[in-house]
């Protein structure tokens, strides 16, 4: 199994949804950055589970307890061990699951690879897992941030047949996207989707989306070309997501219907005497480097596997089964994979950024 990513900023993820915790080894970061708790808490915050009525009733606090790699205040440029403890464990709500693969879930894949499985809650499969990615990628976007600038920002662009109109990347923080339980900053596409939510979990169904993440004030030279562009290794990040089915950068799919003469990113001196494009086609994105604009992308989630509905399958020994999924659910995962986006973000260019440096020595 593969559960490390990053080449010098590397990031191990550990942990089943049902044990006893999850986490993360850094190991990578550079020495004497300040880091403490209260640095990763608010993203761990932000993606933990009960919210609102939008995400899964499960009953977590997601407080990290930085093991290792901090003394005083200051990163020792040892490994980073992070941890998670889960406390609202209830295996018990997956038994009937035991020899029922969940439609379209990684239960049927996980056993055919492995022979076996944890069954509680689909283990590593589960979106739990991501608590790791999560607190490693806030180190990385304190990092960032305190050296560039570096602000990612991703919002709920569409739910369902829901969508919300193109917002001004700029204008946009998190604060903003925060004040809304769905996370899309467009009021009227908001309220439509948290009706849309609503309906579907009442009906014990799901529903999938669609995220947008700028991130701005990125260094020009990042990617690694040819096997290790940066689109490239960014979309293996976020696919690397659970329940990923997507992943477009600037004009993705729509720019295969655009002429080069509509399409092209012309080239102008920026008033900081940089030169850059006039438009951002591109995504901030050209031969596999960034070229200094804002990188610019969307992520496809699928509706969650898990649901309530009765649903006709089979056991895992072609037995006819009907499955009514137990257990405590999200009827649409993108609210919560809000923050999964950003820090997986800064997880790819951090990683990208020391890259760079060790080029340039």
């Amino acid at each position: 199994m593969s559960s490390t990513l990053g080449t010098l900023f590397k990031v191990s993820t550990y942990g089943e949804s049902h044990g006893k915790a999850v986490g993360a080894i850094v190991d990578g970061c550079p020495a004497n950055i300040m880091l403490s708790e209260d640095d990763i808490q608010p993203q761990l915050t932000r993606r933990r589970p009960g919210q609102s009525d939008m995400t899964t009733p499960r009953d977590e606090a997601d407080r990290v307890t930085i093991l290792s790699g901090v003394e005083n205040g200051k990163t020792l440029g040892t490994p980073i061990g992070l941890m998670v403890n889960n406390r609202d464990q209830r295996p018990g709500d997956y038994q009937e699951m035991d020899n029922v693969p969940r439609p379209s879930h990684a239960d049927f894949t996980y056993q055919m690879k492995y022979g076996n499985r944890a069954a509680s809650g689909g283990g590593r499969s589960s979106a739990r897992e991501t608590i790791g990615r999560v607190a490693a990628g806030a180190i990385a976007e304190k990092i960032l941030a305190e050296r560039f600038g570096t602000r990612i920002t991703a919002w709920v662009s569409s739910v369902g047949n829901i969508d919300a109109r193109d917002m001004s990347l700029e204008a946009l923080t998190r604060e903003q996207i925060d004040s809304s339980i769905i996370r899309c900053p467009d009021e009227a596409a908001a309220a439509k989707m948290i009706e849309l939510v609503t309906a579907t979990r009442d009906r014990k169904d799901s529903v999938g989306g669609v995220l947008t993440c700028v991130a701005e004030n990125i260094p020009i030279g990042l990617g690694e070309p040819i096997f290790d562009k940066f689109e490239a290794k960014l979309a293996q990040a976020m696919l690397s997501i659970p329940a990923t089915k997507g992943f477009e950068i600037g004009s993705g799919f729509a720019g295969a219907r655009m002429f080069g003469s509509q399409h092209n990113d012309p080239f102008e001196m920026k008033a900081d005497g940089r030169l850059g494009t006039t438009t951002n086609h591109s995504g901030g994105v050209q031969g596999g480097i960034s070229n200094g604009e804002p990188i610019v992308f969307r992520v496809a989630f699928k509706p969650p596997a898990t649901i309530g509905l009765a649903q006709e399958t089979s056991t895992f020994e072609g037995e006819s089964s009907v499955l009514e999924a137990k257990g405590r659910h999200d009827p649409c995962v993108v609210p919560r994979a809000v923050p999964i986006v950003e820090t997986m973000t800064a997880l790819v260019l951090l990683d990208f950024v020391l890259r760079q440096s060790y080029r340039n020595v």
